[in-house]
């Protein structure tokens, strides 16, 4: 059996999930990347996309607006501005994500501008693989 690391997932309207994983891929800021147990640790940001955490019996996925991220060798905590599990994602939440996303890339000031541009393609490329 695989090793095993906590995973919690938060967001700001409640605790999402608890429950001891071999596996977490993460949408990084950076890039994607896989936490396990005895990972460096490590704290990051995160992308539109989607969160994936293996237990001993399934795989639960998170659609995720971005965040942060810290792990370590025995535990991986997110703190999502927003999370949504992948089976109770609707048509209409998918909409919202892309609407907040285009708003802000619109309003953005020019020093944040190619920031905001490059979270709405993560947004519209999630909703693509959505696809609801």
């Amino acid at each position: 059996m695989a090793a095993m690391m906590q995973f919690d997932l938060v967001s700001p309207e409640k605790l999402l999930a608890s429950f001891e994983a071999s596996q977490i891929e993460v949408p990084g800021a950076e890039g994607d990347f896989t936490a396990m147990a005895d990972h460096a640790a490590l704290v990051t940001t995160m992308r539109p996309g989607l969160l994936k955490a293996t237990s001993a019996s399934d795989t639960a996925e998170y659609v995720v607006t971005g965040g942060f991220v810290e792990v370590s060798g025995k535990a991986i905590s997110v703190l999502a501005e927003i999370a949504i599990p992948r089976a109770d994602i609707t048509r209409a939440d998918v909409d919202a994500m892309v609407a907040a996303a285009q708003e802000a890339a619109t309003n953005a000031s020019p020093e944040i501008k190619d920031t905001a541009d490059k979270r709405l393609a993560d947004t519209q490329i999630l909703a693509d693989l959505l696809a609801l």
